[in-house]
């Protein structure tokens, strides 16, 4: 596999679209859009970035600006394979794993090692999911042209490129009952529904989509704590969910806690203080939380049940902070699974 090319890639800088545009963004909003003129697209669980080809040069371009070439020496082979020699596309880097979509596989692809980088290429392949259509030729852009356009375009380009491994061309719907049904299904891979407006020119770095995220919950048990910095409160819950052979294992936490209910909840916390807390994998490990205060936790019996809000899950754990939704007393601790969180399910075919 080659790698990308060591150039200063003045090819790109003809094509009539800075290597530093900004892709435009989405708004998070409580629903999806009901009016006419809409169309809606899976929100996917990637790296977004816009790729560039003039001839032989092409690069990948993050969010943020960065170049991502490096890291999939992959995806520029996929993109110089094709026939098409100038476009600009804006999508989204995802690594298909086992039927889902693996974020943590993005992100081991940012390391410095090229031979680390080359493996992973080879044993976990990404792939470009495209949604926008920005330039088919120099100096011809299509960013004052509206998305209906746009995307009637990107389609012709996918009908002649024909299968090509590793791009995909995102699905759509314009059906509103469609789109929410996607958002009630349990895929780790989608992470909810894009709306776009059918009229909008391409607005860089603007907020000029709608995005509706995925309201996902789980019931956890509260196997330990941690006290605020500073003073002995209770701060945040650290979440257990249990595996198949008994064991608790930390899933996350939540630091959502009224003031108001901190002191009595403190109270009722350090009456249950006991070892062990979590049997299997326990906070202080290795973790994508990992700080100076990551061992500063208490353990409890497991006696309590939280129901959680959260949006990703990668590795069996929750990515970020979850929501406390409700204490549930109703729920016995070993009733809180990892069969309640969504399975892996087909990554790049919605029905």
């Amino acid at each position: 596999m080659r790698s990308a090319p060591k150039t200063r890639l003045r090819g790109l800088g003809t094509l009539g679209i800075p290597l530093d545009l900004e892709p435009m963004e989405a708004k998070l909003v409580r629903e999806l859009p009901e009016d006419a003129g809409w169309q809606y697209e899976p929100k996917w669980d990637g790296f977004r970035c816009l790729a560039f080809r003039a001839g032989d040069e092409v690069e990948i371009k993050a969010k943020s600006g960065k170049s991502l070439a490096r890291f999939f020496p992959e995806v520029l082979e996929n993109l110089r394979a094709l026939v098409a020699k100038t476009f600009v596309l804006d999508g989204e880097l995802v690594i298909p794993v086992k039927g889902g979509l693996s974020f943590d596989a993005l992100q081991m692809r940012l390391h410095p090692a090229e031979t680390r980088i080359t493996r992973l290429s080879l044993e976990t392949p990404a792939t470009f999911i495209v949604f926008d259509y920005l330039l088919r030729k120099p100096g011809q852009t299509l960013l004052e042209r509206p998305f209906e356009e746009r995307r009637a375009q990107l389609e012709e380009f996918f009908e002649g490129i024909g299968d090509h491994s590793g791009l995909s061309l995102t699905p759509f719907t314009r059906d509103l009952r469609k789109a929410k049904k996607w958002l009630g299904e349990r895929r780790v891979s989608v992470d909810g529904v894009v709306g776009k407006r059918l009229d909008v020119r391409y607005q860089p770095g603007e907020r000029a989509m709608l995005k509706i995220k995925k309201l996902r919950t789980a019931d956890c048990v509260v196997g330990g704590f941690r006290y605020e910095s500073g003073r002995k409160m209770v701060g945040s819950l650290l979440l257990g969910l249990y595996d198949g052979q008994g064991l608790l294992h930390h899933v996350g936490f939540t630091s959502a806690l009224p003031d108001t209910e901190k002191p009595a909840l403190t109270k009722r916390l350090e009456r249950l203080v006991a070892l062990p807390g979590f049997t299997g994998d326990a906070p202080g490990g290795p973790s994508r939380w990992s700080t100076a205060r990551s061992a500063e936790w208490q353990p409890l019996r497991p006696k309590l049940v939280v129901e959680v809000r959260y949006d990703h899950i990668t590795g069996n754990r929750f990515r970020h902070g979850t929501g406390l939704v409700r204490w549930r007393p109703d729920k016995a601790p070993e009733q809180c699974t990892f069969e309640q969180l969504p399975g892996a399910a087909s990554a790049l075919h919605l029905q």
